[in-house]
C-alpha cells in the first residue's frame, strides 16, 4: 500500500512530538548501552547516527508510522543531541544513511532489550490484574503485514487468497499478555506459515508460579500443556467441545477430574496421563454463543476456585484481543504495513513496535495507580496522542558526554 509522506510542523521539537522522555523512562540509556555491548553493536567510531540513537529511533518509528523516516529522525535528533557533541550541528541522515545505520544495528539488540525489560508490571493494587492470588495472563497470536518486497516474501511468505495470494507478506507472532495492564511480553515471531502452537512452545516457558494463564481452544495439546504447567503457573485453557475427557471423579461444584494423553495408545494403556479438572458450561441468552464451552485447568481443588468463577474468568482472555488491536490499529495505524523492506529490519521494527506499546502501557499503568483507576478504563488511543503531542521530560534522560571513538 502506498504511503503518503507526512510531515510534522516546521519548528517542532522533541518535547512537542517525539516524547523521548517517555521511551527512555522505560528503556533507560544504561540498559541500551549494556545490550549494545553484549551484542557487539556499540559504536566504535563517530557516526552521524550512533547505535544508541538508532535504538531510540526504531522505537520512535513505531510511534510515528504515518511520518517519513527523515521527519521522525529530525525531531528525534533535536531531543537526543546529548548523545552527540552539543556543539556540533545536528546532521539528519538521508534515507539510505538511515537504512545503513539500522542495518549496522540489526534486530538482535532490539530483541534483547525487549526481552530484558518488557515484562508484567501490575502491582497488588492494580485493578483488574488479579484473580484471588493469581496474576492473570493470556496467551494468543496474530499476524502483521510487511512491506511488499521480494526479500520479505521469501523470508516470511504470504497467505493465499481467492485469486492468487494476499497483497502483503506477513509475519506471525505469539505473545503473553498481562491482562490487567495490557502489557505484551515474551513474544516470538516467525514466518507466516509457522503455526501458533510451534511459537507458543518458546513462549510458555516465560510463565511463572503465581500466574494463571488463559488460552483459547486452538492451543491445548499434551506437549504444550505439559511444558506450560512445568513452569509452576496454573492454566485455564479452553479445549474442543468434542475432546475426549473421561470422568474420573465428579466434584461438588459440577466440574470433574479427567486426564489428557499424548496419544490414543497412551490413553488405551492409561500411561503418562496428566490430571486436569474439566469445566463444561453454557452461556444463556448470549447472542452467537456456542452450544457448550469446555475448559481444562490445573487448579484441581474447587475450594481454591469455583467452576462458575473460572467460567466467568475465562472470558477475560479477550483482553489480549484488545491489546493486539491496540498494537495493530491504534499504534501502527489501520491499513499501514510495517515499513521495513528487508527481513532483518522487519524483525527490528517488530521489536520496536512492542517496546513502543510497552512504554505507552507503562505510562497508562502509572496514571491508573495515581488515580486509583482500572487501566482498562483509560483510553489507549488518547494516551498515544498525548505521547505524540507532548510529554514532560523525565529524569531518565540525563545530560551525557559525547561518545569516545575507540
Amino acid at each position: 500500500m502506498a504511503r503518503a509522506v507526512a510531515s510534522l510542523p516546521v519548528g517542532s521539537r522533541i518535547a512537542d512530538y517525539i516524547s523521548l522522555g517517555v521511551v527512555a523512562k522505560f528503556f533507560p540509556r544504561e540498559k541500551v548501552d549494556a545490550v549494545l555491548e553484549e551484542t557487539g553493536r556499540a559504536s566504535v567510531r563517530d557516526r552521524d547516527l550512533p547505535a544508541p540513537v538508532v535504538v531510540y529511533y526504531v522505537i520512535a518509528l513505531a510511534l510515528y508510522m504515518r511520518s517519513s523516516y527523515r521527519e521522525v529522525l529530525r525531531c528525534l535528533l533535536e531531543g537526543v543531541q546529548w548523545l552527540l557533541d552539543p556543539s556540533v550541528v545536528v546532521k539528519v541522515a538521508g534515507k539510505s544513511g538511515i537504512s545503513q545505520a539500522r542495518s549496522r544495528l540489526g534486530p538482535e539488540p532490539l530483541r534483547r532489550l525487549c526481552a530484558a525489560i518488557v515484562a508484567p508490571i501490575a502491582e497488588k493494587r492494580t485493578k483488574g490484574a488479579w484473580y484471588r492470588e493469581w496474576r492473570l495472563i493470556s496467551l494468543d497470536g496474530s499476524t502483521l503485514d510487511t512491506a511488499d518486497t521480494i526479500e520479505n516474501e521469501k523470508a516470511f511468505g504470504r497467505p493465499g487468497a481467492s485469486r492468487g495470494s494476499s497483497a502483503f507478506p506477513k509475519i506471525r507472532f505469539v505473545a503473553l499478555l498481562e491482562n490487567g495492564t495490557h502489557v505484551l511480553w515474551a513474544a516470538r515471531m516467525s514466518k507466516y506459515r509457522t503455526d501458533e502452537i510451534t511459537l507458543a512452545q518458546d513462549v510458555v516457558p516465560e510463565l511463572r508460579k503465581g500466574m494463571l494463564c488463559l488460552a483459547d481452544r486452538f492451543f491445548p495439546s499434551y506437549k504444550l500443556w505439559r511444558r506450560a504447567a512445568h513452569t509452576g503457573a496454573d492454566l485455564l485453557w479452553r479445549t474442543r467441545q468434542n475432546a475426549r475427557l473421561d470422568v474420573d471423579q465428579r466434584l461438588p461444584d459440577g466440574s470433574y477430574l479427567s486426564r489428557i494423553y499424548a496419544s490414543t495408545s497412551d490413553r488405551r494403556n492409561q500411561r503418562k496421563g496428566i490430571v486436569v479438572r474439566v469445566i463444561d458450561y453454557r452461556l444463556k441468552d448470549v447472542k452467537d454463543a456456542e452450544p457448550i464451552y469446555r475448559l481444562i485447568t490445573t487448579i484441581l481443588d474447587p475450594t481454591q476456585a469455583l467452576a462458575k468463577e473460572l467460567a466467568a474468568l475465562y472470558h477475560e482472555r479477550r483482553e489480549i484481543e484488545t491489546a493486539l488491536d491496540e498494537l495493530k490499529t491504534h499504534l501502527r495505524g489501520a491499513q499501514i504495513v510495517l515499513r521495513s523492506k528487508t527481513p532483518e529490519l522487519v524483525k527490528q521494527e517488530f521489536w520496536g513496535l512492542l517496546m513502543a506499546h510497552y512504554a505507552i502501557r507503562g505510562l497508562m499503568h502509572e496514571a491508573a495507580l495515581q488515580t486509583d483507576e482500572d487501566p482498562d478504563r483509560l483510553s489507549f488511543l488518547h494516551s498515544v496522542r498525548v505521547v505524540q503531542r507532548r510529554m514532560a521530560r523525565y529524569a531518565a534522560i540525563p545530560p551525557s558526554a559525547p561518545e569516545n571513538p575507540a
